[in-house]
């Protein structure tokens, strides 16, 4: 990733030099710089808040509680993991951190979930069933509370930077189900793969 946006900067560069559009170029940095600093800090306040209120619901168990209630219904969705297992806790709280619009809290939940899953792995190299339909779940999941867009429109002036939160949950909520349906399908192909090569 590194290569690919030192590419991007040197043939802007380059351009520049060639197309004598140097001072251009020299007023973008300048801009963009001052453009980033405003948007962290519209963004920082929301964030801080809604990363706030997770940490009190981590400390005061009532993350534990949600991820307890969720559990049961990702035991379905993922049969191969052993009940009680490490993992399915970090999965449940990653889903609910990230159904507030928490991303950054949620990725530690998914680091830890990933690493969990895989000590149940056989094969080091290769994802495991349950590995894939926690990635799906993760990518399309279901955000009840989007914080980065209604940060995003609050910056950029929106007058009521809210109202995409309807849109946002039949969006995500559509993305989820359809996320689903297709793993299931993949996992439910890939047994009777399995069978047949027995």
């Amino acid at each position: 990733m590194n290569l690919i946006w030192a590419f991007f900067i040197i043939i802007s560069i380059i351009y520049s030099l060639c197309t004598g559009k140097l001072d251009s170029l020299n007023t973008e940095i300048l801009n963009s710089t001052k453009d980033a600093l405003d948007m962290v800090m519209k963004i920082f306040p929301v964030m801080a808040l809604w990363l706030g209120i997770m940490n009190i619901a981590s400390v005061s168990g009532l993350l534990k509680k949600m991820s307890n209630a969720v559990a049961p219904f990702l035991s379905k969705l993922f049969p191969e993991l052993p009940k009680g297992h490490e993992s399915l806790s970090f999965i449940a709280s990653n889903i609910i951190t990230n159904m507030f619009g928490l991303g950054n809290a949620a990725t530690p939940f998914g680091l830890k979930a990933m690493k969990s899953l895989q000590t149940l792995n056989p094969k080091k190299d290769t994802a495991t069933r349950s590995m894939i339909t926690f990635l799906v779940i993760n990518t399309s999941g279901v955000t009840i509370v989007p914080t980065t867009i209604i940060s995003l429109r609050m910056m950029h002036g929106s007058a009521n930077p809210t109202e995409v939160v309807l849109a946002c949950i039949l969006a995500t909520s559509l993305s989820t189900i359809g996320a689903v349906f297709v793993d299931r399908y993949y996992a439910r192909r890939d047994k009777k793969r399995d069978r047949r090569s027995i």
